[in-house]
């Protein structure tokens, strides 16, 4: 996505905002809202998502839309794989644009592994297949953007010309509850805030707004 610049603080680390939900919560919308934001003041941004358009990201979108079967620990490895190099990428890396002072948003990082794969396999398992990403870099704030799976599915069917493999109801509930447990494992580790992704997306967007900019104050 688009990266814009008025000023570059060189000496100074850029912040980084993960942005989490289970489809349908709005989170994208909320990501480029406060891209746009950040630009308008200024500030030096980079918003992305995961998973990425890279050759590994790539294979993940193929087995999410169901044209590639294959089993779910190798798509939790998978998406292990694509956030490592979505933080290490030479190229476009997440690090590289965080030393350099650039502000970071993404739709997703790895709460959302933590949060989607143990529904299949063990939580402990997914948090030790991802640490590595955790120990290269934790986000500044994770904004979980929290809506019922009954609103997330009616938005989810609105808006999507398909479903993919995740975006079954009884899934999300079970994700739900996942995300929470996760937040509950590390919260000595993480800074999450949970906002009610039930308001208006302007409503949504200053509560965020709010969170995020303390940090360029």
């Amino acid at each position: 996505m688009e990266k814009v610049c008025k000023e570059r603080e060189h000496l100074k680390r850029g912040n980084f905002f993960a942005f989490e939900g289970i489809d349908g919560s709005g989170k994208s919308t909320q990501v480029r809202m406060l891209a746009e934001r950040l630009k308008q003041r200024g500030i030096c941004c980079y918003a992305t998502m995961e998973p990425t358009d890279s050759p590994i990201g790539s294979l993940i979108h193929q087995i999410m839309t169901g044209r590639i079967k294959t089993d779910n620990r190798v798509i939790a490895g998978l998406f292990a794989a694509d956030r490592l190099d979505h933080l290490l990428n030479e190229v476009d890396g997440i690090l590289n644009r965080i030393n350099e002072g650039t502000a970071v948003i993404t739709d997703r990082y790895y709460f959302s592994s933590y949060a989607y794969h143990s529904v299949d396999m063990s939580m402990e398992w997914v948090i030790k297949a991802n640490e590595q990403s955790s120990a290269i870099l934790r986000p500044t704030v994770n904004i979980f953007i929290d809506v019922t799976p009954e609103v997330a599915m009616e938005r989810i069917a609105r808006n999507r010309f398909h479903q993919e493999l995740f975006e079954k109801k009884s899934r999300l509930v079970k994700v739900r509850e996942n995300y929470m447990k996760a937040f509950r494992l590390l919260e000595k580790e993480e800074k999450v805030v949970i906002i009610d992704g039930n308001q208006s997306q302007e409503q949504i967007a200053d509560e965020i707004w709010k969170i995020v900019k303390e940090y360029f104050e």
